[in-house]
């Protein structure tokens, strides 16, 4: 079975409304571009609070999800830790699929 969130982020990618990778998904944040920020369940300690501490900051819906090798997968590249949806229907869309935790810890 197809997970949804994952499929819902290969939409967002063919689409062009995704910035992934550290440098890019910080990016996106600052310039008040993303609406939802991805970080993979399996990203370093420090990878994860720097996003949980940066969306917190600027005010970025964040969840934790999936790996960094589905992650990626579901964009089309190599592994991912982050990623950024920049399009605010798409990242509804996605925390609708995803319900449990949408989260500005």
């Amino acid at each position: 079975m197809q997970d949804p969130v994952l499929s819902m982020l290969s939409l967002a990618q063919k689409a062009g409304k995704t910035a992934s990778g550290e440098f890019a998904t910080e990016k996106a944040v600052k310039e008040g571009k993303a609406y939802l920020v991805i970080v993979a369940e399996d990203a370093s300690e420090n990878t994860k609070k720097r996003f949980s501490d940066m969306c917190r900051f600027y005010d970025c819906d964040l969840m934790f999800y999936a790996d960094r090798e589905r992650l990626g997968e579901a964009i089309g590249k190599e592994y991912r830790a982050s990623l950024a949806l920049c399009d605010e229907n798409f990242a509804k869309a996605v925390k609708k699929k995803y319900d449990p935790k949408i989260t500005r810890e």
